[in-house]
Parts: C-alpha cells; structure tokens; sequence
C-alpha cells in the first residue's frame, strides 16, 4: 500500500512540471508571435488593451518554430489526460490541472 502512495505521489509531481511547462510554453509561443509576427504587421497595443485569441492561431503562424512549439504542448496536453485517466486520482489531487 505504501509502494502505491508514492507512485501516485511521484506520478502527481510529474503532472504538476508538465503543467508548469506548458504554460510556460504558451507564454513563450505567445511572446514570440508578438515580437515578431504583431511587430511585422505593425500592430501596436496601448496600455490597457486586451488580445484574445483561440489555441489553433499558433498552427497558422509564419514561423515555423511557432508551430513546432504548439504540436509539443498539444503532445504534452494529450499525454496529461491519458496519465490521469489511467490512474485513480481524487478530483482534489488533480485540481491544479483545472
């Protein structure tokens, strides 16, 4: 029984460094576009403006660095729902997935 409490306590570490890099990858396929694609374009913000956006405006950028970036955080997506599906965790220990 305790063999099992680590695995799955090792298995939720796991899952919360996936988590971690894939924001931190959004972050960075986000400030890349807008250093050099919104920059291209001459697209300015003021203080204070939003930007929204849909997942999928990483498949279509001009930069192909960008769209390899976005396949390896879908990868990574992917593969965080298949480890939590194939193991019994609470919805309380997977919250931070959320």
């Amino acid at each position: 029984m305790k063999l099992k409490k680590k695995y799955k306590k090792e298995l939720i570490k796991s899952l919360k460094t996936l988590a971690f890099t894939e924001h931190e990858l959004l972050e960075t396929m986000t400030n890349l576009m807008l250093l050099k694609e919104l920059k291209k374009n001459d697209i300015t913000f003021e203080k204070g403006d939003t930007f929204s956006f849909e997942d999928n405006i990483f498949d279509y950028s001009e930069d192909k660095n960008i769209r390899k970036l976005a396949k390896l955080r879908r990868k990574m997506i992917k593969t965080m729902g298949k480890l939590v599906d194939g193991t019994e965790f609470k919805d309380k220990e997977i919250e931070f997935l959320a």
